[in-house]
């Protein structure tokens, strides 16, 4: 491999896990704070690109789109965190699967009524249309910098929250010991609605940002999902910064198989979880 073409692959590996941090980072949180295993978590993925497609058609904008497709992902986040997911506290990680993948098959048929099943695509804002050089022979697109600035930007931003708010400091107090944290008078119910929605609008907000690189397309939340998971696993359930590691270790190893043992890089990211797990079981940073 040529040096020229291992900056490009490992720049675009670095941008591909900080997409990942960002779906990522909603599903360890959730469950990290919740206890909540939301298989339906790829699902706000797709969501996400698909009210982008939309709302570029309807206002010609995309970063009015980008920011209509957020806050609805908000909203959508307390409402089934209100009307579903309350009802999951305490029970077993069995009803929280069924009523999730449930999820997963109501959000794919509203897809599916709402939008058909053909495929989108969101053309890249005309302001960040252009590319600029990397050597003497190559170039990358501005948009996908852009992408993983604004990843990093968020991924700064949810870290000040957790590690340097009152909102961040309850959030892990209600992590560590919840019925304390209610005894001292925290509305818990109020704190895991809030987190599940900053969870839910993550992962769409990682929607909105692919939605100009990738196929918008039926069943795209269940694939990035699988992918997530393996990142998860790989940093620690519950860990930020597990994930930020473990997605950044699964986005870099990714984009390299698929150029140099594309016969094997479906699998890759397997082999490198089982042997993350044979020397940390409970992941690199288990909580």
């Amino acid at each position: 491999m040529s040096a020229e073409l291992f900056l490009v692959q490992l720049i675009n590996g670095v941008q591909y896990g900080l997409l990942l941090f960002l779906i990522a980072s909603g599903l360890t949180l959730v469950f990290g704070v919740m206890g909540i295993l939301n298989l339906a978590h790829g699902s706000m993925y797709m969501v996400g690109a698909y009210l982008t497609w939309y709302f570029v058609t309807v206002t010609g904008s995309f970063t009015a789109a980008a920011l209509i497709s957020a806050v609805i992902a908000l909203l959508l986040g307390l409402v089934i965190e209100r009307v579903l997911i309350q009802r999951l506290y305490n029970r077993n990680h069995l009803d929280q699967v069924l009523l999730t993948i449930g999820m997963i098959f109501v959000f794919n048929a509203l897809q599916s009524m709402l939008w058909g099943n053909d495929p989108h695509g969101v053309d890249v804002p005309e302001a960040l249309g252009g590319s600029f050089p990397l050597t003497e022979n190559s170039s990358y697109p501005v948009y996908r910098v852009f992408a993983a600035a604004i990843c990093v930007a968020i991924a700064g931003a949810l870290y000040y929250l957790v590690s340097q708010t009152r909102l961040g400091m309850l959030i892990r107090a209600g992590e560590s010991n919840r019925e304390m944290v209610e005894a001292l008078g925290v509305n818990i119910k109020s704190l895991y609605t809030i987190v599940f929605a900053i969870g839910v609008m993550l992962a769409a907000i990682s929607g909105i940002i692919a939605a100009p690189m990738r196929s918008i397309v039926p069943g795209m939340g269940e694939s990035v999902l699988i992918t997530c998971f393996v990142v998860v696993v790989i940093g620690g359930m519950g860990s930020i910064k597990g994930a930020f590691v473990g997605a950044l270790a699964v986005g870099v190893i990714s984009t390299f198989a698929a150029v140099l043992i594309p016969a094997m890089s479906n699998m890759i990211i397997y082999i490198f979880m089982i042997l993350v797990l044979l020397v940390k079981p409970q992941g690199l940073f288990a909580k």
